[in-house]
């Protein structure tokens, strides 16, 4: 049986970080990033740890093996993720309805994974709604950044109700940072 959680043991962030491994943009092919998706970042077991003690990220396990993740980030996390200071820099410059950013309580979702055999089976969904359980009364918005060319990622995000706040390139890609308002 298949069900979200909250990540809550080092095995469990290890099984993470083996599930971001998989699916790396540099180990799969462009025909497998084009269907299915790729992630870009990669994080280590410290890195990970840390998140976690702030803010726990929610899993889909089936029995003992995490089959689905969905990283949570907040800003106090910014200096953990040396690659992620452009976007955290970003945001720090942007509004949403016209009012800046940092004017609400928001965090960041650090990067959501799926296994391949468990894709199309509503779990990216699952993920979205357990984090929006657990997190909605602390926060008002729910941001992340996709890379704009990874379209089952950015027509995902869109289903469950993120919107395009700002497209911007930069050195590795085009990305769309997009937020869901919980409000």
């Amino acid at each position: 049986m298949l069900y979200p959680t909250l990540a809550n043991s080092t095995d469990e962030l290890k099984q993470i970080l083996q599930l971001q491994k998989e699916n790396l943009r540099q180990y799969v092919t462009e025909a497998e990033m084009k269907s299915q998706g790729f992630v870009t970042l990669h994080h280590d077991l410290n890195a990970l740890q840390r998140m976690h003690e702030l803010g726990p990220s929610v899993i889909i396990k089936d029995q003992d093996r995490v089959v689905a993740y969905a990283l949570t980030m907040f800003r106090e996390c910014r200096e953990l993720t040396p690659d992620l200071e452009p976007m955290f820099a970003l945001l720090d410059q942007l509004s949403w309805s016209n009012k800046p950013l940092n004017d609400y309580r928001f965090y960041v979702m650090g990067q959501v994974c799926i296994a391949r055999d468990y894709r199309g089976q509503g779990l990216f969904d699952e993920l979205f709604s357990h984090h929006k359980k657990v997190y909605q009364s602390q926060f008002d918005l729910f941001i992340t950044e996709i890379a704009t060319r990874n379209v089952r990622s950015m027509r995902a995000h869109e289903r469950v109700g993120f919107k395009t706040i700002h497209v911007h390139r930069d050195e590795i890609d085009e990305w769309a940072v997009v937020g869901w308002n919980w409000n």
